[in-house]
């Protein structure tokens, strides 16, 4: 008699980012907005993860609507780092994150904006990543900027994500955006670095990186070099326009997206019964939207305003494409891109809560992918300053998420190697 087929996620618990729809639970997406908003169905993610056997135990906290890359601005309160509670866990999937590098759950839900999976990872020692564009569907995720987010996982390994990022992959009618890839192209997996060209990129490995991470990614460097990777010096010009980029077009994005909330059909209703629609949806909009979700309105709707349309959201438009013009020709030469996730370890708690500009430029690395729709990872690189986890980040070129992954195993095995070697070193030398 044959076995039951409890798929290939039985049992594993999972917890899933607040701005992904889970049905007859909660999803407030860290808004006073949505804070008794419940879903009437699953995000195809969640019902694609529990039909594989995964079993959903909660919902992770995140910055506001996703906008943030500390997870301090949610109306509940912010995320703590693991290993400091003094400091920030990363954003805007903070939640996921700690509930990973804690060991409440082995896998987790995010998503990734601009760096919203990656950089979390990066800050609490796990590994974080984000498919191609159109890799996973969308369906049931409370949009933010719909031509750069996407759904993205946290595990303690490659392995870990890979088997989840199976489960969770295939198109999906209910997502324009959803592609069709064959199922095939995700086995296709290298065991080892030999013979892998990396690209390192010249622009992300000096000024404006602090240096305990330039010290833990030339580590890094050095292992997968002792793996049998080449790694070589490359350039990436429109690396510094990057983050100006990414900010006019998400936020003009957002402007867009977060015009349906305004009390009428979506959002907690504000003001007093019987006001007209302008003065019921600023009130409501004022009081439940907080102070970081109202900045990115405002630089969304003037970007795409008359008179300043070209010379902001359209140009940084052009400029997108520049960039993955740039990414694509430096992928003609080598097979993977190396970077720090972040050019900084965690930072304490409220030290750039008011100064957005210092909190935006943490995104420089990451969101080149988001901008290209390119897969992407972060993993464990060592430790920088204050002993606090520093991540590698790994890029590819689209579609070639099952290569990344592999490397990103072989990678992961490498660095664990050179540590336990270095740390044999520094014990007989005593």
């Amino acid at each position: 008699m044959a076995g039951i087929d409890v798929g290939p996620l039985a049992g594993v618990p999972l917890a899933v980012k607040d701005n992904i729809s889970t049905a007859g639970v909660r999803t407030t997406a860290g808004s006073a907005l949505l804070r008794d908003y419940i879903p009437p169905h699953d995000a195809t993610v969640v019902a694609r993860a529990e039909a594989a056997g995964g079993v959903v135990i909660g919902k992770t906290n995140l910055d506001e609507f996703g906008m943030g890359s500390s997870s301090e601005t949610s109306f509940f309160g912010g995320v703590r780092h693991p290993e400091d509670r003094g400091r920030i866990a990363g954003g805007s999937s903070g939640g996921s994150a700690v509930a990973v590098a804690r060991g409440i759950v082995p896998l987790a839900l995010g998503t990734d904006t601009g760096g919203s999976v990656r950089q979390p990872a990066a800050f609490c020692g796990v590994f974080g990543f984000k498919p191609s564009y159109g890799r996973l569907s969308r369906s049931g995720v409370i949009a933010y900027a719909s031509s750069l987010d996407q759904v993205g996982l946290f595990a303690h390994d490659a392995e870990d994500a890979g088997l989840l990022l199976r489960a969770l992959s295939g198109h999906d009618p209910r997502d324009a955006t959803s592609a069709r890839r064959p199922e095939a192209e995700l086995d296709e997996r290298p065991a080892t670095l030999e013979g892998v060209r990396v690209g390192r990129i010249r622009e992300l490995h000096g000024a404006g990186v602090d240096a305990g991470v330039r010290e833990a990614l030339a580590g890094f460097a050095a292992a997968l070099e002792m793996a049998g990777a080449t790694v070589v010096d490359v350039e990436l010009p429109l690396a510094e326009a990057a983050v100006a980029s990414y900010y006019l077009i998400a936020t003009s994005e957002a402007s867009s997206n977060l015009a349906r909330f305004d009390g009428t059909l979506y959002g907690a209703r504000q003001g007093v019964s019987g006001e007209g629609h302008d003065k019921g949806a600023r009130a409501t909009r004022s009081a439940g939207f907080g102070p970081e979700v109202q900045r990115r309105i405002l630089m969304g709707s003037f970007a795409l305003s008359a008179g300043f349309h070209d010379a902001y959201a359209a140009r940084a438009a052009r400029v997108r494409r520049r960039i993955s013009d740039q990414l694509a020709g430096l992928f003609s030469g080598v097979d993977v891109l190396l970077s720090p996730t972040a050019p900084s370890v965690a930072w304490r708690l409220g030290e750039r809560l008011h100064d957005p500009l210092s909190m935006y430029v943490a995104d420089v690395a990451t969101c080149l992918a988001n901008l290209a729709g390119l897969p992407a990872l972060s993993l464990p690189a060592g430790r920088g300053e204050h002993g606090l986890p520093v991540g590698a980040q790994l890029m590819a070129p689209a579609w070639r998420e099952a290569a990344l992954l592999g490397w990103a195993s072989a990678a992961a095995a490498a660095a664990a190697a050179a540590a336990a070697a270095a740390a044999a070193a520094a014990l007989s030398a005593e």
